[in-house]
């Protein structure tokens, strides 16, 4: 049985020692070999490897894939005009030289990504500090980044690095340039405001001036033609009353008193009615006033 015992034992421990010389790289990571502290071996060769088994040789991994850099803080920077820019921006970069990585940051990409973050900055505002505000909002801007990834290009070798990309996320002012941008653009908007409404007020000015004429000259025309309508009437009438009283001038005599008698009165509640059926107008109608 101890026979058998330590035969399992010596298995047992010929595996783990077997399995601890196995190990498997990824695809998307560096396997760094060390052999008693000391970079033994870089592979990047995806598959199944061998070392030697604890403590003779240690494997550590890097992850290979483009790691993304934002801006840690938003800093003022300040253009060639001294204005005050807020720019957000990011990098993408990824590991080339994992010995030189490794002598210079450590394993911890965070580290990496420590120093390089005042590296950007300070690239950053030497290309910004050459341009105008309207040139980083518009025209200058992919400039900008070219000239921020150039210049890192080199500084990155030195970390074992390689810049992928460089972009600006945002910029805008500082919040008190925000605010008093804001404050101006408020200004002049209520400025072009008010002389909207003026222009509109003097506008309709003009057309109830305008409204107001027509409305004279159509009343006036309309009064022209009301006054020849009510002549053209007149005349009629007093060729009517003409020739009737052409006709019978006593009646036209009796008319006329009867008419002379009716203005005497002050309300027409006044005037007196005279039946047409009553003696006085039969009188009338037979060709005498008198009565008997």
């Amino acid at each position: 049985m101890n026979r058998i015992g330590l035969i399992a034992v010596s298995a047992l421990m010929a595996l783990l020692v077997a399995m601890s010389m196995l190990f498997v790289v990824d695809q998307r990571n560096f396997a760094v070999v060390y052999a008693l502290g000391e970079i033994k071996e870089v592979i990047a060769e995806p598959g199944l490897k061998f070392k030697l088994p604890p403590p003779l040789q240690n494997v550590i991994f890097i992850d290979r894939r483009t790691q993304t850099l934002d801006s840690p803080e938003t800093r003022p920077v300040f253009t060639a005009e001294k204005q005050s820019l807020v720019i957000d921006w990011l990098v993408k970069w990824r590991i080339t030289e994992p010995r030189q990585f490794i002598r210079n940051t450590g394993v911890d990409l965070r580290n990496a990504e420590a120093r390089l973050s005042p590296i950007v900055q300070a690239a950053l505002n030497e290309e910004v500090t050459k341009r105008t505000v309207r040139a980083m909002l518009s025209t200058e801007r992919d400039k900008v980044m070219q000239g921020v990834m150039q210049r890192l290009s080199d500084d990155a070798k030195n970390f074992g690095i390689e810049i992928v990309d460089v972009r600006i996320k945002r910029v805008d002012f500082a919040s008190t340039i925000t605010e008093s941008v804001y404050r101006r653009m408020e200004s002049e908007r209520k400025r072009v405001a008010n002389e909207l409404r003026s222009e509109g007020a003097a506008d309709g000015e003009k057309i109830r001036a305008d409204a107001d004429r027509q409305r004279e000259v159509i009343l006036a025309g309309a009064y022209r033609e009301a006054q020849k309508v009510k002549g053209d009437g007149d005349a009629k009438a007093s060729a009517i009353y003409a020739e009737s009283f052409g006709r019978d001038p006593q009646f036209a005599q009796f008319y006329r008193s009867l008419e002379a008698y009716r203005s005497s009165f002050r309300s027409k509640s006044d005037v007196l009615v005279v039946d047409p059926s009553s003696e006085f107008f039969r009188v009338m109608r037979n060709g005498s006033v008198g009565g008997k």
